[in-house]
């Protein structure tokens, strides 16, 4: 069943969650024949450690359809890495660590860097630009899926939902992004998402007026979600940031490279929780203080790039607005957690909001005074021009890593 959610903007398909998964992994396995699925784990060596992990691995060990697994593993010394291997090996499908601290890949880095091309931090864009680039060099798959490694109420039927409509032979989509209730333990989760995109985004249509970018953004029913699939010829064209404006950054991508009829967004869970960042008010480089500074930055990029001429002024303009439309919802969702029996706090969410206003502030600052920063890691089909082999020998340092 699908609707079009909001002004019509992409397809929003919904209660996938109602059909049972052995009927979407039997279509999964009919649709591999014309078109192999791979999927993409970005993983923290730390999360092998964690709670949600070792259930993940355990969960996609039963996924029939699947015909390659992609790790992505960053922060592991050699003994951690060995490891790894260890962990991810009962896994029944091709899978591959990529050992980003390793030697092999570091040279390769190395390499990137003397180019101009490599990505300039570490982190998750980085670690998801490179498990991209594994993907294309072994032209296993023709459909990819991403999707975190900290998700405590992972189940199969999850992947099942977000790799489908990229999946399907006969659908024309080339990418989707899947979203979910954020709601845990009796609480309204997703604090960024509620309290700083989805009120950030309004206040600039106001201050911008209706832009087509802006009705995109705001047609996502969870736009920061870390689940979204996507044909796998999307990888080598898309450009990506580096830094906590991934999601956001990916989203501005394909909305750059193909029709919004090409697009669409799947329900993939009734219950979802992960790891929760803090809001570290005294840390602007940790948890949802970095996050929401670098989502900030990311949407005057791109409205620079669509022609929208952004000054030092308009930015308190943007703020004022942003503020009053973020107390409103905050009232909205009070209201509406009420009703369904929730908690929230009125005052860590208001808070919450005075931490956001002032990093659109200094988003802005950031985005004015530094007029050649390069933030997305260059696309594959530049790095294949620039370093025509890279791939391929990214590909057997890959191969004689896992050996």
């Amino acid at each position: 069943m699908s609707d079009f959610y909001q002004n019509g903007i992409i397809t929003n398909f919904h209660n996938l969650t109602d059909r049972p998964v052995e009927d979407l992994e039997a279509d999964l396995m009919r649709f591999s024949r014309k078109r192999p699925m791979s999927l993409i784990l970005p993983s923290l060596y730390s999360e092998l450690e964690g709670p949600a992990l070792k259930n993940i691995v355990d969960e996609l060990a039963q996924v029939p359809y699947l015909s390659e697994i992609v790790i992505g593993l960053d922060r592991a010394d050699r003994d951690q890495f060995e490891h790894a291997k260890e962990f991810f090996s009962h896994l029944p499908q091709h899978h591959r660590i990529l050992w980003n601290d390793g030697p092999r890949l570091r040279a390769l880095d190395e390499e990137l860097t003397e180019h101009g091309l490599a990505p300039m931090e570490a982190g998750k864009g980085r670690n998801v630009w490179y498990c991209s680039g594994y993907v294309q060099s072994s032209g296993i798959a023709e459909a990819v899926a991403l999707h975190d490694c900290d998700i405590v109420t992972y189940d199969r039927g999850l992947l099942a939902r977000l790799i489908y409509p990229v999946a399907h032979p006969q659908f024309n989509y080339e990418f989707c992004k899947g979203y979910y209730s954020r709601i845990a333990q009796g609480k309204l989760n997703g604090r960024v998402a509620r309290l700083m995109v989805t009120p950030l985004i309004r206040a600039l249509k106001k201050v911008y007026g209706p832009l087509p970018y802006l009705d995109y953004l705001d047609s996502y029913r969870y736009p920061l979600s870390g689940e979204f699939s996507m044909r796998t010829d999307v990888l080598a064209d898309i450009r990506i940031p580096s830094d906590w404006g991934l999601e956001i950054g990916v989203l501005s991508e394909v909305h750059r490279n193909y029709s919004t009829k090409r697009l669409c967004q799947v329900d993939i869970a009734d219950a979802y929780d992960h790891k929760h960042q803090p809001l570290s008010e005294e840390d602007a480089l940790g948890g949802l203080n970095r996050m929401s500074l670098d989502i900030a930055k990311a949407m005057y990029r791109k409205l620079a790039t669509l022609g929208v001429e952004i000054h030092g002024e308009t930015f308190r303009t943007i703020k004022a607005t942003y503020y009053r439309i973020a107390l409103d919802l905050i009232e909205t969702y009070y209201n509406d957690a009420v009703m369904n029996g929730l908690t929230v706090d009125r005052h860590s969410e208001e808070a919450a909001v005075e931490l956001f206003a002032s990093n659109i502030m200094d988003a802005g600052s950031a985005f004015l005074d530094n007029p050649r920063d390069k933030p997305f890691i260059p696309s594959w089909n530049r790095v294949q021009s620039a370093v025509p082999d890279l791939l391929e020998r990214m590909h057997e340092a890959v191969e004689l890593d896992n050996q």
